[in-house]
This record gives C-alpha cells, structure tokens and sequence, in this order.
C-alpha cells in the first residue's frame, strides 16, 4: 500500500477520533466500539514504521517520531492542565478539554487512556534508530 494512501486513511482515522472524543457518557457497546476505533487508529503509524524500518526510510521514521513524541508531550501537559482546571473558570476547563480532545483523540476516544499513551509511546520506541555499535 502506497504510504499516502496510509496517511489519508490515518488521517480519516483521526478525524472519526476527534469527532468520537465527544461522545458522553457510552454505553458498554459504544466503549467496545470507541476502543477499538481508537486501536485501528494505531494500525497505520505501526504499519507505516515497519514498512520504513524495512525500507531504511529514516525520513518516514524521522516523521513519526516527531508525531508521536509531540502527542506524548501534549498529551501530559494537557492532562497536567486539565486537571488543574478545577481552579480556573468553567470555561478555560472547557477551553482545555477541548484541546486535549483535539490533540489527543484517540486517547479520549477509547475511554481508556493509559492504552493510547502506551501505543504512542511504543510508536515513539519504534521510530528510534538502531544505535547499536558496529561489531568488529
């Protein structure tokens, strides 16, 4: 699969996320149906890193360890943020909530948030080049 037809379909992915993260209050098949959602949207990035690894892309590698790294670092401040936003007015919380669906979608559409910063942090792992020293 050519890697632009992946990115559209991740990107697609992260639209159905975004528009998701607002769903209140699921039912038990709605969480089921929201966490697996979330998961396929990990299927691309995954699929595109080995394809890279196999390729030696360092460019595409270099591409999602940016995303991911950004995301994994957005995601603690935004959650650092939103939890704070107790003592800010109602509408910098929702402000903030707003944001953290946003940038982090597939971690609010889930409804299980330690799974996409893990996925995320694995992605991240997986960008990393082999720093092994050559063997004599």
């Amino acid at each position: 699969m050519k890697k632009s037809a992946l990115y559209i379909i991740w990107a697609v992915l992260y639209c159905f996320c975004v528009g998701f993260g607002f769903v209140k209050n699921p039912t038990e098949g709605e969480t089921m149906f929201l966490a697996a959602l979330s998961i396929g949207f990990f299927v691309p990035p995954f699929y595109l890193a080995f394809q890279a690894k196999k390729e030696k892309s360092r460019k595409t590698l270099l591409a999602l360890r940016l995303v991911s790294g950004i995301v994994l670092l957005l995601s603690v401040i935004l959650l650092v943020l939103n939890f704070l936003s107790v003592y800010f007015s109602e509408q910098a919380g929702l402000v903030l909530y707003v944001l953290l669906v946003m940038f982090t979608a597939p971690m609010v559409c889930s409804q299980y948030w330690f799974l996409s910063l893990f996925l995320w942090a694995c992605l991240w792992m997986l960008t990393l080049q082999d720093r092994r020293p050559y063997q004599m």
